[in-house]
């Protein structure tokens, strides 16, 4: 295990303890499918009660869509029910700030490709902010790691799998015996149904780039094969291996990133350690907008930034977890309409727990529950079974009072741990005089048969997130 690894699980471990958020639980059996073996296996990490996870970050040359966010939340949660159970995860998640993407983008706007970058990450980190997604232990950029980067590439020629070849440097695929492991493909099939650019450097034409020569005005960095940036995929192997070890527990992304990046990154990072890369592969499946991938080329793609200024984060984590991770997404308004009326449905409950709180908490019901919300999650991560057990709470919750609702209360505060869908305290600015002043005006304006200024002020009450209802014991409130 590298220094940096070490130092950053004791970092987990001793910030886990001082906050108070460790259920000790590891001994629960935790199922994946990975990808690779193509099978669900139960997951055994490399280091007793730790994990170390990699997820792939943005290439930021653009704002966040809702694809990323669908990564993101995913990923969060899934660290989150992992140091529920008492791991200490150290996740690193990259950010890719050099690429073809971004030099090409950066050159249609005439600004610097580096500085448009970094701008686009640090938007990126916002967006993410908003939707509650806990930010990285380590969010390493690849242009701060030159160094590893061609360390690495020097290994696998070192190891006979890479060459050079005009100031680019290409990684030998015939020569790796199981490239195509991961997104299970034969390399005569590749070869076969390639369409892939003529490159007279190249021995092969599914040999792919670790070091590409600098071009005129583009950002290059010095190297033993002359001025030049690294590949798309070297970057990953470089930046994992250095916080987590040769061999990662976890690594994830998109399905979109099977092939060719994480099959290339197996494939140079094996070449250079002749060890397994990754133990555990999960991919988050495509979102789709109708039946259509999303694509900034096609022009279907939803900005964070502007569905989180339409719907609250709580909304957009409820409607990403009421799927299965692995399964596409069909993203649609319709979705999000259901999710909100979900939210809604849990802030009132929710609300209403607070209020009719008392005396010592005591639900039976409570650890009957999590016991059922943990396991879907043991089962491959199964977030939809989880929220349909987590709803099916929420109705029971419904009508408890006193210490069974105190009980539930402090259930739904510990599964907020794992699932973050609660409704945040926030500067209210209401005081519960003021809120009886206005409910006894409006219940004055009934009595008086002025409806319309009665439903106004309900109406109004609403559209600042007040709730009112009208009971046998009179008008409550809760805030939605």
């Amino acid at each position: 295990m590298s220094p940096y690894c070490f130092l950053g699980f004791k970092f987990v471990l001793m910030a886990k303890l001082f906050i108070g958020h460790y259920h000790a639980d590891i001994m629960r059996r935790i199922y994946i499918h990975d990808t690779l073996s193509g099978e669900k296996r139960e997951f055994r990490p490399v280091h007793e009660g730790r994990v170390g996870m990699y997820v792939c970050g943005p290439t930021t040359y653009d704002y966040a869509h809702v694809g990323h966010a669908r990564v993101a939340i995913m990923f969060d949660v899934f660290r989150r029910f992992l140091e529920y159970l008492g791991y200490d995860v150290l996740l690193v998640s990259n950010i890719t700030d050099i690429d073809d993407k971004i030099i090409n983008k950066a050159r249609e706007r005439g600004m610097d490709p580096i500085e448009m970058a970094h701008y686009y990450a640090r938007e990126y980190l916002r967006d993410m902010d908003s939707l509650r997604v806990r930010r990285a232990n380590v969010i390493p950029k690849a242009t701060r790691h030159m160094e590893e980067i061609i360390s690495l590439i020097q290994r696998i020629m070192d190891n006979g799998y890479a060459y050079e070849s005009g100031g680019d440097v290409y990684f030998s695929v015939e020569k790796f015996s199981g490239y195509g492991k991961l997104s299970h493909r034969r390399i005569e099939e590749m070869m076969a149904g390639a369409r892939i650019e003529v490159n007279e450097k190249k021995r092969n034409p599914l040999d792919f780039a670790l070091w590409k020569a600098a071009k005129e005005g583009e950002p290059s960095w010095p190297s033993p094969w002359g001025p030049g940036r690294p590949g798309w995929h070297i970057e990953c192997s470089a930046m994992s291996m250095r916080y987590i070890g040769e061999t990662l527990d976890i690594h994830g992304g998109g399905a979109d990133l099977i092939f060719p990046h994480h099959e290339n990154e197996i494939a140079q990072s094996e070449a250079a350690t002749g060890k397994p890369f990754v133990n555990y592969w999960m991919h988050v499946g495509l979102v789709r907008f109708e039946s259509e991938k999303m694509s900034k080329s096609i022009g279907n793609v939803f900005l964070i930034r502007d569905l989180v200024k339409k719907y609250p984060p709580e909304a957009i984590r409820l409607m990403f977890l009421n799927s299965h991770y692995r399964k596409p997404y069909e993203f649609s308004e319709k979705n999000l309409a259901e999710s909100m009326h979900l939210f809604e449905k849990i802030s009132t409950v929710y609300q209403r727990l607070l209020k009719n709180s008392s005396g010592e908490p005591s639900c039976e019901v409570c650890d009957e529950y999590e016991n059922k919300i943990l396991d879907a999650l043991s089962d491959d991560f199964n977030t939809r079974a989880a929220m349909a057990h987590y709803l099916e709470f929420i109705g029971l919750a419904r009508n408890m009072e006193g210490g069974e609702a105190k009980g539930a209360v402090e259930f739904l505060r510990r599964m907020d741990e794992i699932f973050d869908i609660l409704p945040r305290k926030r500067d209210e600015g209401l005081d519960e005089k003021l809120m009886s002043l206005i409910l006894e005006i409006r219940a004055r304006m009934r009595s008086e048969r002025r409806y319309d200024i009665a439903d106004w002020i309900r109406d109004t009450l609403g559209e600042l997130g007040i709730k009112i209802e009208d009971t046998k014991e009179g008008t409550k409130w809760y805030r939605v």
